[in-house]
């Protein structure tokens, strides 16, 4: 069956993603974009599809809209982008995250919320599930991002609960692949950037903390899942891919994928950095049987090609 599924944040790195997949798949899209950090380029294919609908306003500008299905990705996701957008950041998870909701209540819609592994903060339980409420600074500098995507949660929450809108959660851990933008501070992209310019990968803090990363279309395909699911309402899932390697191990990882031997800088750690991140997706798998099968080294090729072919990055900065 065909549907028309709303995707905001649909011109961002992930969201991209989800929009080229959903027309791949004979499904009509609306993608919702301010272009604060998403960018019109990662869907320039789509533009001319007669199923696929650009609209460019904020999230919380929203208009009246019909969909079968709400996915919202509408927020700056990297530090350095919410670090500079702090205020954009609370909003599109707060204002935003209403009107999105309301959207879904007045179609009766699946509304599923895009959250993030950082609302587990510096997590005390290793590995985190999703009944982990968290270790996090309420007023920290990533506290724009921590505590909007927490407040986001509520938010879909108390709507599922008072209004009865099928609406459902998903927390996503590190992801990486083609799209990615090669300035936004995370860990990949600049490390690939260093890499391909032939300079030494900087590593905040001793580099042992730890992070998984999931490949793009792994990540992709199980939130389509979740989000063709009219059965999840009040659920909550992580998604990303467990297996769990330290900092200098992806750099090291990235080194090797593009070729050469660089050297390694330690520079002081960022601010509330979580010593261990790991995806406990054993609920995701139960109800799907999902699990990633992109591997790590397959993974970085593949984004290495991408960076490749766009040129290479111009800015190097130290990645957690």
């Amino acid at each position: 069956m065909s549907l028309k599924v709303l995707v905001a944040g649909g011109a961002g790195f992930i969201g991209s993603h989800v929009c080229e997949n959903l027309i791949e798949c004979g499904h009509t899209v609306i993608c919702l974009d301010n272009e604060l950090t998403g960018k019109r380029q990662n869907i320039e294919p789509l533009l001319g599809r007669s199923s696929f609908r650009f609209i460019h306003c904020d999230a919380e500008d929203a208009p009246d809209l019909e969909a079968n299905i709400v996915v919202h990705l509408a927020s700056p996701a990297s530090p350095k982008h919410y670090y500079r957008y702090p205020l954009e950041t609370m909003s599109a998870n707060s204002a935003g995250t209403r009107r999105l909701l309301e959207l879904a209540e007045a179609n009766a819609a699946h509304f599923v919320y895009a959250s993030t592994s950082e609302v587990y903060g510096d997590p005390l339980q290793h590995p985190q599930t999703e009944s982990y409420w968290g270790n996090v600074n309420p007023i920290g500098q990533r506290s724009c991002y921590d505590e909007g995507k927490r407040f986001g949660e509520a938010l879909t929450m108390s709507f599922w609960r008072q209004r009865n809108v099928n609406a459902s959660i998903v927390r996503i851990f590190n992801t990486y692949g083609p799209r990615m933008d090669a300035d936004d501070g995370r860990a990949v992209p600049e490390f690939i950037g260093a890499a391909l310019r032939g300079e030494a990968l900087t590593v905040t803090g001793d580099g042992t903390q730890t992070r998984s990363f999931c490949y793009v279309d792994d990540l992709v395909c199980v939130l389509l899942l979740i989000a063709r699911d009219q059965a999840v309402a009040g659920q909550v899932f992580n998604i990303g891919n467990p297996a769990e390697i330290t900092v200098i191990e992806l750099a090291e990882a990235v080194m090797s994928a593009a070729g050469g031997k660089r050297d390694l800088l330690l520079a002081p750690p960022a601010p509330d950095d979580p010593a261990q991140r790991r995806s406990d997706i054993s609920r995701v798998h139960a109800r799907y049987g999902w699990q990633p099968r992109v591997p790590l080294t397959e993974g970085l090729k593949r984004t290495i090609e991408y960076f490749r072919l766009e040129g290479m990055p111009a800015v190097s900065e130290a990645a957690s």
